[in-house]
């Protein structure tokens, strides 16, 4: 089969596309024909610092057909479509035709989704569902601050938290507004001129904060947030992080690391079927330009999700 690895850590260029043996589900596990794979931060980071110069294929994001089961599977049968982000963050290889994993780390595609939609979601879905559910517990009538609000995490976590009955503000550039109003943010802010550090009035009181960006964003959300709420951020807290400040404000302050979540991708499809939520793709690339969709997604400025194309 077609799949893609890297030659070295670096830029994009070091992408390759080769043929590999295709792999045979073992217990508990089924063989995926890979319709989409989704292209996510986690994906061009890890060939960066050369995470799969084992040989491993690159990516998580997967959609696509049970081809086969493996002994002790009852969850699917050959034909099913599915969707999942298998193994994160080991390698999982959905930068490939055929992908082997966990029949858990799968559920159902939501109905009414096209294949490369489907790609686009479990990665960056799964990550808000966790930040703002799992770890926050978001309740009706909360206020939650989403940094980077049109992102491929940020468009999603702002639909979840306001499906759960929230009052959602927004980071984004201003030509990115109506977009953010479209999805149900209440309060857009734009982060190039707009006072995003939590000082501003609308900024204060916060229950909760999503924050994917990470450096001094973290600290400075911690100016908004009342006593009690949670800060969830989604890049690792370093030593510039003000841990003491945020326990003398009695905010709880969590970095979040995605999981494989079977029960997490029923209830993102549930949300979808009932039109609470919808994915963003801002560009589909075929898998033998996975290079071309790295380089595009390390501009920064992509408004929802990239997508690989593999099998019609």
């Amino acid at each position: 089969m077609s799949a893609v690895t890297q030659v070295a850590a670096g830029a994009p260029d070091v992408l390759r596309l080769v043929e590999v043996p295709r792999p045979v589900p073992g217990r508990g596990e089924i063989l995926v024909r890979v319709r989409a794979a989704g292209v996510n931060p986690a994906d061009w980071k890890s060939r960066q610092t050369g995470l799969f110069l084992d040989g491993s294929v690159l990516g998580w994001d997967v959609a696509g057909v049970v081809e086969a089961v493996g002994a002790g599977v009852t969850l699917f049968r050959a034909g099913d479509e599915v969707y999942g982000m298998p193994r994160f963050p080991q390698p999982a290889g959905a930068y490939a035709e055929y992908v082997t994993a966990p029949a858990r780390h799968f559920a159902p595609s939501p109905r009414g989704l096209t294949p490369v939609e489907a790609g686009a979601l479990p990665l960056a879905a799964l990550t808000a569902w966790q930040a703002l559910v799992d770890t926050a517990g978001v309740r009706p009538g909360q206020r939650v601050l989403v940094h980077a609000a049109a992102g491929g995490v940020g468009h999603l976590a702002v639909q979840i938290a306001k499906a759960r009955g929230a009052y959602v503000i927004g980071t984004a550039s201003a030509a990115k507004h109506e977009l953010l109003r479209s999805l149900g943010v209440d309060e857009p802010i734009d982060h190039r001129t707009g006072d995003a550090a939590g000082t501003a009035e609308t900024l204060r009181d916060l229950d909760v904060v999503v924050d994917p960006l990470g450096g001094s964003s973290p600290a400075r959300s911690l100016r908004g947030l009342r006593p009690g709420g949670t800060l969830v951020s989604l890049l690792p807290l370093d030593d510039t992080f003000p841990a003491a400040e945020a326990e003398k404000a009695g905010v709880r302050a969590a970095f979040m690391l995605v999981e494989p979540d079977h029960a997490g991708l029923r209830e993102i499809a549930a949300l979808v079927e009932s039109g609470r939520l919808r994915v963003l793709v801002e560009e589909v690339f075929p898998l033998t330009e996975a290079a071309a969709a790295h380089v595009r997604g390390e501009t920064g400025r992509t408004t929802g999700k990239l997508v690989l194309s593999v099998a019609p």
